[in-house]
């Protein structure tokens, strides 16, 4: 279960996330992080979040941000939002590390879905940060925290996880396991 001050560490990247605030704690109103981003370049693929916004805050380093197609760059101080429904992506692009706060509202389970990422990725299931087909439309069935690739037209991932997802869960893959986070999904 994600608590207040919890540090997880991704073993390929080497990132580091610390749990500022858990859905628990605030109620679901938000989950807030702060993010030590020390691999570069784009981790994942451009996606958009179905019923969540992420603000970010940029500490130290320079945060490169995608939305709708253009790419910028945030420095030290600076915030942007990127709203739901908005394909987006943000990395570390240079050398230097980059430390940022971000949140996530509402919350819904995406305090859990880190975990599993990185609980996933030390077990050596997600290689080079790819969780693989089935379990990301197991994931994507069963989490709350919907996110969707840009790139994919949104009906195909619909019937895809609509199809595969509960096959997926057949053959024991969860949206959320219970050795990361104490619960399953």
């Amino acid at each position: 279960m994600p608590t207040k001050g919890q540090i997880l560490t991704n073993p390929d990247s080497g990132d580091i996330y610390e749990f500022l605030e858990t859905a628990k704690d605030t109620n679901g109103q938000r989950v807030t992080m702060k993010m030590t981003l020390k691999a570069k370049g784009e981790l994942v693929p451009n996606h958009f979040h179905a019923l969540q916004d992420e603000h970010f805050e940029v500490v130290s380093g320079n945060l490169t941000i995608i939305l709708d197609g253009k790419k910028q760059v945030l420095t030290e101080g600076e915030k942007i939002t990127l709203p739901r429904n908005k394909p987006h992506n943000h990395y570390n692009a240079n050398d230097e590390t980059v430390v940022i706060i971000q949140s996530v509202t509402p919350a819904l389970d995406f305090d859990y879905l880190l975990e599993n990422i990185i609980g996933l990725t030390i077990d050596g299931k997600m290689p080079n940060g790819k969780a693989g087909l089935i379990q990301e439309l197991v994931t994507l069935k069963y989490l709350d925290s919907k996110s969707y690739l840009a790139s994919i037209p949104l009906g195909l991932q619909k019937f895809l996880m609509n199809v595969l997802g509960p096959i997926g869960r057949m053959f024991g893959y969860r949206a959320i396991y219970k050795k990361y986070s104490g619960i399953e999904k």
